[in-house]
């Protein structure tokens, strides 16, 4: 594209990468906005909005969609369909953006891109909307269901699996927390030193700082431009984490010399976490499947300044025997359908099905069975997910319980987004007996 492209274009194929293409939104808003890393502050940030904000609201937005267009959404044409919900979102939740103005670039953007015989359609459509903003009626809670789905934006299959294990009031809680303007997360790491000095030099780079109350060394940050812009990212002097991630290190509670496996580690914030608590001494081996990944993990380890922490590629399926019962401290924080993190990562609820809920039980499984070898005798093992979904949490906490009950559950918690302090997150850790 050229430089001459305007942010409704790419916003256009941020959307188009991820809804058609299958990137993940993180990773696809990203890419764009590091090449494009000219745009002002202000552009970036519109651009981030209108694409986290059309994928947070998108099955709300395709029934608004169905109702005023003659062609329904799964018939258009995905230019055509990405262009009207980005539409929609701006003139549902965007007051700064009148409606005129999104009708008119929408319009010029379908023409850009080759489809100026169905401007007359797409500018039809919006106006229509516009007209009869204040008629749009959502359903109301005679079925749960369908109102949860629609205005929470969550799919349908979802909403049944929740509401089999939560009432609705606590599914309807949580799908609100998942569409509320997320702050970004970070631990102050040991090496920023004082902690007003630490909140002085974010400030005077223009970031705004909110301290957590109820855990230490960690804030909420907003308004900065991108991360690697900032000194304080670039010394390694935090590490952005989410608060219920960061309870893992916690209950994990490391002894000097501990010696610490993470089994799926990247991008590496537990185990940085861990490695920080250690205090200089032990060592964390943070694993990881792929180069990519351990590249990663090598990253933010350089970042951070540590000499107690290594990275290295290990499958975690495939049983390690150098480190059969090495490790004071086995963490498997393993690869899950993500449903925690909604809020964060809003286009997993279109990715997920109840399928792959099944193959990634089968896979946590697979893993726990082997890696659970490496723990010592008298050792913790920390089994996480940030998902929300029983099969692959306290069911698969009950079936490693009764597969290896020289294992002992000391507790777990299923954290729940909007009653508890951050992202869905659940934790088990068990504790190995020693041999008599």
């Amino acid at each position: 594209m050229a430089s001459s492209v305007s942010s409704r274009e790419l916003i256009l194929e941020t959307l188009l990468m991820i809804t058609r293409d299958g990137q993940y939104s993180h990773i696809a808003l990203k890419n764009v906005l590091d090449q494009y890393q000219y745009l002002d502050k202000k552009e970036r940030a519109f651009i981030t909005r209108v694409v986290n904000g059309t994928l947070e609201h998108m099955v709300e937005i395709d029934a608004i969609l169905n109702r005023f267009s003659k062609v329904k959404v799964n018939k258009m044409k995905p230019v055509i369909r990405t262009i009207l919900r980005s539409s929609v979102y701006q003139m549902r939740y965007m007051d700064s953006v009148p409606d005129r103005a999104v009708c008119n670039e929408a319009v010029k953007v379908a023409a850009k891109r080759g489809f100026v015989n169905l401007k007359g359609f797409v500018n039809g459509v919006l106006r229509t909307i516009s007209r009869n903003r204040e008629d749009i009626q959502l359903p109301d809670k005679t079925d749960m269901v369908t109102y949860l789905s629609i205005v929470y934006s969550l799919p349908e299959w979802l909403v049944k699996q929740w509401l089999a294990v939560y009432d609705a009031d606590t599914v309807e809680t949580m799908g609100k927390a998942f569409l509320e303007n997320k702050k970004t997360t970070i631990r102050k790491s040991p090496k920023a030193g004082d902690t007003t000095e630490f909140v002085k030099r974010l400030e005077t780079e223009g970031v705004i700082v909110e301290p957590e109350t109820q855990m230490k060394d960690v804030f909420y940050i907003s308004g900065y431009d991108y991360l690697e812009k900032l000194q304080a990212f670039r010394n390694g002097e935090f590490y952005v984490q989410d608060i219920s991630s960061m309870q893992v290190a916690e209950w994990a509670d490391p002894k000097a010399g501990d010696v610490i496996i993470d089994v799926c580690a990247a991008p590496g914030g537990k185990s940085i976490h861990l490695a920080e608590k250690l205090d200089g001494t032990g060592m964390v081996e943070a694993r990881d499947l792929t180069e990519y990944k351990v590249e990663l993990l090598q990253e933010n380890i350089e970042r951070s300044g540590l000499t107690n922490i290594c990275a290295r590629v290990q499958d975690a399926t495939v049983k390690d025997s150098e480190s059969v019962e090495n490790a004071d401290i086995v963490i498997a924080d393993l690869p899950c359908s993500g449903l925690g993190v909604l809020g964060r990562k809003p286009d997993l609820r279109y990715k997920m099905t109840p399928k792959m809920q099944e193959e990634l039980v089968k896979l946590q499984r697979e893993i726990l069975k082997v890696v659970c070898e490496y723990v010592k005798p008298g050792g913790k093992l920390l089994y996480s997910t940030c998902t929300i979904h029983k099969a692959e949490n306290e069911d698969n906490t009950a079936w490693f319980q009764k597969e290896h009950p020289e294992f002992h559950l000391q507790k777990e918690k299923q954290i729940l987004p909007g009653i508890d302090i951050g992202d869905g997150f659940y934790i088990a850790m068990f504790q190995r007996e020693n041999h008599e």
